[in-house]
């Protein structure tokens, strides 16, 4: 049917039906065919899949367990940035905190050095494998307007405050202080960014 309908060979469609399946979007079963499968199984790390969530997600729910997601790995690892960091890391943020206070009035800029910022915190900490997760969601929505939403001067000024007092705490090598500035500080600044219908529920806490 799918052969004849799209004009491909059956290699074709089993190779796409094995996509499909990698991307938790279908399942084959023996005798019952190739069924549809419901959202929870379907594998929110591929970037095809979490890309089409988020555009057809109005309520924006998806962006909120993602900035949840991000926010519970990052402040752990801010933790660890805390117990860990040497003084050429903490040199490497503040040199960073200060570039921010610079580059306010230049939103595009700004966000290369938030961006810097954020990862040299998780390189801190040492967690490869939750800087790797945290980095491919950025990636996969870093160039949607409804992930970056409103990011003018004032946003900028104030999320720059929330980099300095996490700054602020590693440098003082106090882990909870740490974790607790960075919880706060993406909490805060998705607040301001998200632009859609209902409330974060969940963010909170």
């Amino acid at each position: 049917m799918l052969c004849e309908t799209f004009s491909v060979s059956r290699t074709v469609v089993r190779e796409a039906v094995k996509i499909l399946q990698e991307k938790g979007l279908v399942q084959v079963r023996q005798g019952a065919g190739t069924m549809v499968t419901p959202p929870t199984k379907w594998n929110m790390l591929d970037e095809l899949v979490l890309g089409a969530t988020i555009a057809e997600d109005e309520s924006l729910a998806i962006l909120d367990h993602l900035v949840a997601t991000r926010r519970a790995l990052e402040s752990d690892m801010a933790n660890v940035a805390a117990r860990l960091a040497n003084a050429e890391v903490i040199d490497q943020l503040r040199g960073l905190v200060e570039r921010m206070d610079e580059l306010v009035d230049d939103p595009a800029s700004y966000h290369e050095a938030d961006r810097a910022f954020h990862d040299t915190v998780m390189q801190a900490s040492g967690n490869r494998i939750g800087r790797a997760v945290v980095r491919s969601l950025e990636r996969q929505v870093i160039d949607s307007a409804r992930y970056t939403g409103r990011t003018g001067r004032a946003f900028c000024v104030a999320s720059n405050h929330g980099h300095r007092r996490i700054y602020e705490r590693i440098a003082a090598h106090d882990p909870k202080g740490a974790a607790e500035a960075m919880f706060t500080h993406i909490t805060e600044a998705w607040v301001v960014r998200r632009s859609g219908p209902g409330e974060p529920t969940p963010l909170r806490r």
